[in-house]
Order: C-alpha cells, then sequence, then structure tokens
C-alpha cells in the first residue's frame, strides 16, 4: 500500500463491498453537473465501472425534476450488465433502482426491434448460417487483386458494415482510413462482388448483422413520433461499441445537461472497433477526464499489463491518442509469473500444484480463479482439479457470481469478461 488510508481500510473489507468502493478522489467527477456528454477514459483497475455505476445512481437521485424519465445503464457484454445489475443493488434503493435499466447493448436492440416487429432475425459472428453466407461470399474472390480471406472480413466490418456501403457506387466513395492496404476504383470493383454476394445470401435468409440491426434501430428512433425512451445514458466498455451503437446512443437521449456518461478504454479493446464520438453526433471537447489511479490491481501487475502493449498506438475514443505511461497503482504484491509447458497434461500438473499451494497459504478456493481462452480448455482444468479433490465453481455468462458457492472459479476470457466481477 502506499499513501491511501480509505483504500488500505476498504481491503480488510468483504468482497461484495470491494467491488463498489469509490476512491474518494472519483467523487467529483460522479457528480459533475454539466452541460452535455462526458467521455471517461482510464486504464484496467482505475475502476471506471463503479465510476459509471455511482454515476447513474447520482443521477437518479437527483429526483426526477433533475433527471426525470429512467436511466439507461449499458454495456457491451451480457455478463458485465448482470454484475452490475448486482452491485446497484447494494448502492441503490429500491426506488432509485427502479428508475436504472440495466442492459446489454446487442439485447437492448434485439428487443426493441421485436418490438416493432422486426422481420429480420439478428445473426452474430460465428452464427452458424453466417458462417455459411461467408462461404458462399468467398467463392467470388478474384484473382487480382489477391487478397486474403482475412482482409474481405476487415474491410466488411470496418468499411462496408460502418458506412451502410449496399452498392458499388457507395463502396467506390467509402472512406478507408486505416486499412493500411490502398485500392485503385478498377481493385474495388474486382473484390466488391464478395460484399453483394455476401448481403444477398443474408437477405435471401431473412437474416440481419447486429451492425445493420443497430442501424435499423437508430432509424426507427428517429422516424418514431415520440420522445427518446430515456433521460440519461450511462455506457460502460465503450471501446468496444462500434460507431452504430454510438449513433443509437445518441438518439435514445435528448441532447442536454448530463444526457450521456461514456466510459472506456482502448487499451482494453477486443475488437477493432475505432472511430471519434465526434463522428455519431457526441461532442465531448472540454468534458473529457481520465483516470489515473489504478487502485483495484497491482503495480507489478500493472507494468506488466502496458508492457504487452508497448510501442502501439492506442486512441482516446474521439480520434486522439491515448497513452497508458500516465498511470500508477497504489498497491504492490507478486509480480506475475510466466510459465511454458510442452503438453497440456504438464500445465494441467502445475495449475494443481499452484492451487494447491495458495490453499496452504490460507486463500479461500473462492478467492481463486482460473481464467482459460475457451470453454474445451476449461473442461480440462475443472477435470484436473476435480481429480486432485479441489471443489470448483463454474461462472456464467447469466449470472453474477454467488460468493456464497465454494470452490476456485473457472471463466472463459474469449469474447468475455464473465471474469471482471473476481479476484484472480
Amino acid at each position: 500500500m502506499e499513501d491511501d488510508q480509505a483504500l488500505e481500510g476498504m481491503l480488510s473489507a468483504p468482497l461484495e463491498k470491494w467491488r463498489i468502493f469509490l476512491h474518494p478522489t472519483q467523487r467529483r467527477l460522479v457528480a459533475w453537473d454539466v452541460a452535455g456528454p462526458v467521455r471517461v477514459l482510464g486504464g484496467a483497475g482505475t475502476g471506471k465501472t463503479v465510476v459509471a455505476m455511482h454515476r447513474a445512481r447520482w443521477l437518479v437521485r437527483r429526483g426526477a425534476e433533475a433527471t426525470p424519465g429512467r436511466v439507461l445503464f449499458t454495456t457491451f457484454t451480457a455478463n458485465l450488465a448482470v454484475d452490475i445489475q448486482e452491485n446497484l443493488r447494494h448502492i441503490c434503493t429500491p426506488e432509485e433502482l427502479a428508475r436504472i435499466e440495466v442492459i446489454h447493448i446487442d439485447a437492448w436492440v434485439s428487443r426493441f426491434l421485436k418490438s416493432r416487429q422486426y422481420p429480420h432475425q439478428i445473426v452474430y459472428e460465428g452464427h452458424e448460417q453466417y458462417r455459411h453466407c461467408w462461404r458462399l461470399a468467398l467463392d467470388a474472390r478474384p484473382v487480382d487483386p489477391d487478397l486474403p480471406e482475412s482482409f474481405y472480413r476487415d474491410e466488411w466490418e470496418r468499411v462496408i458494415l460502418p458506412q451502410r456501403v449496399t452498392d458499388e457506387r457507395r463502396y467506390f466513395r467509402a472512406r478507408r482510413t486505416g486499412r493500411g492496404v490502398p485500392l485503385t476504383r478498377p481493385q474495388r470493383a474486382a473484390i466488391w462482388p464478395v460484399f453483394e454476394t455476401l448481403r444477398i445470401q443474408l437477405h435471401q435468409r431473412g437474416l440481419r448483422t447486429s451492425e445493420d440491426a443497430t442501424q435499423d434501430a437508430a432509424d426507427v428512433l428517429a422516424s418514431d413520433q415520440v420522445p427518446p425512451p430515456y433521460a440519461a445514458v450511462v455506457v460502460d466498455e465503450a471501446q468496444d461499441m462500434g460507431p452504430q451503437v454510438m449513433a443509437l446512443l445518441r438518439r435514445m437521449v435528448p441532447q442536454g445537461k448530463n444526457d450521456l456518461f461514456i466510459v472506456g478504454d482502448g487499451h482494453q479493446r477486443i475488437y477493432r472497433r475505432q472511430y471519434a464520438l465526434s463522428d455519431c453526433g457526441i461532442e465531448v471537447r472540454g468534458r473529457s477526464r481520465k483516470l489515473r489511479i489504478n487502485y483495484r490491481t497491482t503495480e507489478e501487475i500493472r507494468r506488466f499489463a502496458t508492457a504487452l502493449l508497448e510501442g502501439q498506438t492506442v486512441d482516446d475514443l474521439d480520434g486522439g491518442e491515448d497513452r497508458g505511461s500516465d498511470c500508477r497503482s497504489l498497491m504492490h504484491g507478486r509480480p506475475p509469473v510466466i510459465r511454458r509447458f510442452a503438453a497440456l497434461a504438464e500445465e494441467l500438473a502445475f495449475l494443481v500444484e499452484t492451487i494447491s499451494d495458495l490453499k496452504g497459504e490460507g486463500e479461500g478456493p473462492g478467492d481463486i480463479c482460473v481464467v482459460a481462452r475457451t470453454n474445451a480448455l476449461l473442461d480440462a482444468c475443472e477435470q484436473a482439479l476435480s481429480a486432485a479433490g479441489i471443489h470448483t465453481h463454474r461462472l456464467s455468462r447469466k449470472q453474477a457470481d454467488a460468493r456464497g458457492h465454494d470452490g476456485v472459479r473457472l471463466a472463459p476470457c474469449t469474447g468475455s469478461r464473465v471474469w471482471s466481477s473476481v479476484m484472480c
């Protein structure tokens, strides 16, 4: 610990209190009464989500006159939305909680469009029919230019979908900033049939990508003869939400005081969805802040993590650059240990030995978490630990971690942040 009595006291409190602990230096930001949208940046461990939760409570606590109507708290992943809902129960009264709707953005879009009799099925990356459409589309690849399959997928996600390119003429005019591979007009004409085929295949099956569906939802809101559905919107994990989502969120709330509170960190981006908030109708100039005190992980972990991105340029969600070198951690602890193994059996043996040692040092099983890249790897970990007499508890995307359940926590990390609610 370094120079922080409030934090030192919280470390001895139950984990449930730690998960909602607001660092004293952040209280002014939570209660910042401003004339428009706010953007908050901060590295891992700086308490961005906690700030966002307390901001939502502050908004509804001010009363119906200051913030009339409901407050939407949305995030990118389903499991984090569940965790936030559970944490809000600890800081809000039932009356306050009733005015805060917590839902991840894909679920909101799906529910909203279904209520409007949306005729399409929304598909996401990995959906079997979506993959089949891609296979058919890639059969239309030209010999010249000779581009890899990954190029077409990136072009689709970073150019075609964000700019709603639906025909060849629009593709000729589409911006390709940051794509790296320049294309002449004839080359664009040569590769366009791939994307045209993909759109045709999706349309014939009644399918709609999540990006297109999000834009459709924004169009419905724009055409509705009703006021926006929320008085304020709090956004977590903004770095993984594309421009389609941010444009939709802008339409969900009327422009005015304290309308949007946007939290994110480009260093933690899972998907390459770079954009500028100003391009989505969200102006944050003069209303941007950065959290620089890491009070949830140790300095040793912070240095290890930031070193992985050394030399990489990371954006600040609004067209600028965010440097990760201006943060510091208040706590110190063991440095991360890196081990490599020739076979999975060796890795599992090391895992069993390490957890047994931690238990021997007095660590409770519920305070240990194993994070694996795939569910198959988690299955192997679970079997190895069970064979060694170590009880486990699998975390779910749909439920918050039940601290009453004993056992070492097991969680996937790919495309999910279910592990964000536990201490590993």
